[in-house]
């Protein structure tokens, strides 16, 4: 049965179609004949109250366009016209916005949680907004301290200082970033400790994550997708030159690797946490036998693993939701 999919996303116009998950969970979903729509996440509206007028879209709606996408550079999306999409008319919705996860974000998941359900009949918003708002990725994983480098979350700058002076060689994240940004490899010896702290804590009111710097990321930053609470494969981002961060979009290198004892150690203690809670497509990040990351907000590397694994990526995440479809 052809299914009506609403992708929440940045502008289609703009990825790169050889790169983009969401690109190609769409293509999929095409191949299977369902009905796409796009739509930016700043043209949600939510209609409450008694008024008939503020409901006759729907409680959620968008302005949204269909689309047609095709693996063809320069015209990869063919769209319809612009409407406002009652979101509860659908039966998918993808949250695929990228961070920063900031109260924006967090405001387009409590408002999807008025259209999300699970079972015949309901629009399956992928991942679960409410457990999606519950998990940002470097904060769920603390939640595993023995699958963890040392590491060390606050605002207490004196705190920040002595983890620096234990382990000396040390990364500052920000917490609610994405795709590498902000984040600072500091050695020891470094003098620029403390002005980048004044600089973070000048501009954020957020705590800083510090962590132990793990000289295994320079054979790489292993990238483990999971689909429903189980691993389906992995890439391996290894740092360009004089780089510290291992991300795909500020220049890392994608290579082929297989799931290791400890991968699958991992696998297995956060699945069911992942499973149980609606988060369907997860990516996490593992330097060594060390967990870093649980990315369940806009998770890529689909298109790596497919090339590197001979796969259908995309189309096991759409066999996880069609079953949860009924």
């Amino acid at each position: 049965m052809a299914l009506r999919i609403a992708v929440q996303m940045d502008p289609l116009e703009h990825v790169n179609i050889d790169g983009d998950s969401t690109f190609a969970l769409m293509l999929e979903a095409q191949r299977r004949g369902h009905d796409l729509f796009v739509y930016p996440v700043d043209t949600l509206c939510l209609g409450e109250g008694g008024a008939e007028e503020a409901l006759e879209l729907g409680r959620l709606s968008a302005k949204a366009r269909p689309v047609t996408v095709q693996r063809v550079k320069g015209g990869h999306a063919t769209f319809g016209e612009e409407a406002r999409l009652d979101l509860g008319t659908t039966d998918v919705v993808l949250m695929r916005q990228d961070p920063p996860f900031d109260m924006g974000y967090i405001t387009a998941t409590h408002m999807l949680e008025h259209v999300h359900g699970v079972g015949p009949g309901k629009t399956l918003v992928v991942n679960d907004p409410k457990s999606v708002r519950d998990a940002p990725e470097k904060l769920l994983v603390t939640h595993y301290p023995d699958l963890m480098p040392p590491t060390l979350v606050t605002w207490d700058r004196e705190a920040l200082a002595d983890f620096r002076a234990r382990f000396g060689d040390v990364i500052l994240k920000p917490l609610y970033g994405n795709g590498g940004a902000g984040i600072f490899r500091i050695r020891e010896g470094d003098e620029n400790f403390a002005s980048l702290l004044e600089l973070h804590f000048s501009r954020s009111r957020e705590p800083l994550m510090i962590q132990r710097y793990e000289p295994l990321v320079r054979k790489g930053d292993k990238r483990i997708i999971l689909v429903d609470g189980k691993p389906i494969g992995a890439i391996n981002r290894v740092p360009a030159t004089g780089e510290a961060r291992s991300n795909m979009h500020v220049g890392g290198r994608a290579e082929a690797v297989a799931l290791t004892k400890r991968d699958e150690e991992i696998c297995e203690r956060i699945g069911s946490h992942l499973r149980d809670n609606g988060l369907i497509f997860v990516g996490i990040d593992v330097i060594g036998d060390w967990l870093t990351e649980i990315n369940v907000t806009s998770p890529t590397g689909l298109q790596e693993l497919d090339r590197f694994n001979d796969m259908n990526s995309a189309g096991l995440i759409w066999d996880a939701i069609e079953a949860k479809l009924g």
